[in-house]
């Protein structure tokens, strides 16, 4: 099954009734359990693009599908079930909560959803990526890299077939960008979630299966390429 799709995609914003095309008829099929890295300069259009396959923002022209469903013109209703359930986003400033703690932080989306083991779900999530005894810290109180770790397992809580990630690791040192990447490219291997990752770093997408790079909007080059095997999960992950 096709995972996600955009069929001949465009996105054009008017500033000053002038208007600028960020994407131009940008076409790609990515597959259920793929990991896909999307690359360009600054501005090529990449957060655009993710966005649009998210169903954050709506196309300009062209449709956009999630599980070969047509999400082009639903409404917010429609969206937020699909969001909540099917999709989870890991952002580069982590949009943490500040007036909830991490373990409340990630229960967060699992409530919405109604599920009555929320708690022991994220306190499991909280666990696996070394955070137990950071649990009940607010974020101020937490390290760029524990915020990231706490946004990704917000992110799993509701176990979403399709995984977004936005430059994840551009605020953070190497030490911890290098972990933060481990821990979603274990997390991809381990439950065969479709990851798109936007970056700028050739290192991140050196472990990517697929690379589309974007140019003044359009699509340049989509190559399929080699990666190492992971070898799973381990219980935490030193991320400081």
């Amino acid at each position: 099954m096709n995972s996600l799709e955009a069929r001949n995609v465009s996105k054009i914003y008017t500033v000053d009734k002038r208007e600028i095309c960020v994407l131009d008829q940008v076409s790609l099929t990515i597959q259920r359990g793929e990991f896909v890295v999307i690359m360009g300069s600054s501005g090529s259009g990449k957060t655009t693009l993710l966005s649009l396959l998210s169903g954050l923002d709506n196309p300009t022209q062209g449709r956009v599908l999630v599980e070969e469903q047509d999400i082009t013109d639903w409404s917010e209703d429609q969206l937020a079930p699909l969001r909540n359930e099917t999709i989870g986003f890991v952002f580069q400033s982590f949009h943490l909560v500040p007036s909830l703690s991490a373990l409340e932080n990630v229960m967060f989306p699992a409530e919405l959803h109604g599920d009555r083991q929320a708690r022991a779900k994220a306190t499991t999530l909280l666990t696996r990526v070394g955070l137990t005894e950071r649990k009940s810290n607010f974020p101020h109180q937490l390290s760029g890299g524990e915020k990231q770790r706490v946004a990704i397992c917000r992110a799993l809580i509701n176990q979403p077939r399709i995984l977004f990630a936005d430059e994840p690791t551009g605020n953070l040192d190497s030490k911890n960008g290098t972990a933060i990447l481990d821990l979603l490219v274990d997390l991809h291997a381990e439950q065969q979630t479709t990851l798109v990752l936007v970056t700028h770093s050739p290192e991140i997408a050196a472990r990517a299966e697929r690379v589309i790079f974007l140019q003044d909007g359009r699509l340049v080059d989509d190559r399929r390429q080699t990666v190492g095997a992971t070898n799973g999960l381990s219980n935490t992950v030193a991320v400081r």
